[in-house]
């Protein structure tokens, strides 16, 4: 199993269980999210409590709830939303932190298609939900997500050049 961590903060922030399309120019990793429910469900097998001694509801108060698969595995926290000033500073601040953590020969691609990658995401930036890993790092990755057109699930954008590939 592959997990991919935050380059600056070490969180996980996704496994190779969720494929990945990558969008401008490998600069964005695309990953289609589901909601899914989580906890007890009530399964009806057909047996009559009452004729076998039981009471009606035996008291079992189970809760369930509708998580996001990505944000539930990877524990990430949501984030308040970004305007675009505050995204441009949050941008600037990344690529300064993040050059250094890069091999050599990335660097340069990674200046190259930077500007391609953070137009798409101003594009985007009113229909964007903001996270971070479970450290709450505000100097690490975030990961964006957004409902594309009538869908239900969310998509979630990384930017795969803060990811770091670790075999589990």
């Amino acid at each position: 199993m592959l997990v991919y961590q935050d380059l600056l903060s070490g969180d996980e922030l996704l496994s190779d269980s969720f494929p990945y399309t990558e969008i401008e120019n490998g600069m964005l990793w695309e990953v289609e999210g589901r909601w899914v429910v989580q906890g007890a469900v009530n399964v009806d097998i057909g047996a009559n409590p009452s004729a076998e001694g039981g009471e009606e509801d035996e008291g079992v108060d189970d809760q369930s709830v509708k998580v996001v698969d990505i944000v539930d595995t990877f524990r990430l926290q949501e984030q308040p939303a970004f305007d675009k000033k505050q995204f441009v500073a949050y941008i600037k601040k990344y690529i300064k932190n993040l050059i250094p953590k890069l091999e050599s020969e990335k660097q340069d691609l990674f200046k190259k298609r930077i500007e391609g990658a953070t137009k798409y995401l101003l594009s985007k930036i009113k229909d964007l939900q903001f996270f971070v890993g479970e450290s709450m790092d505000d100097e690490g990755t975030v990961v964006f997500a957004y409902y594309k057109e009538s869908a239900t699930d969310p998509t979630f954008l990384y930017l795969a050049y803060g990811l770091k590939e670790v075999k589990c």
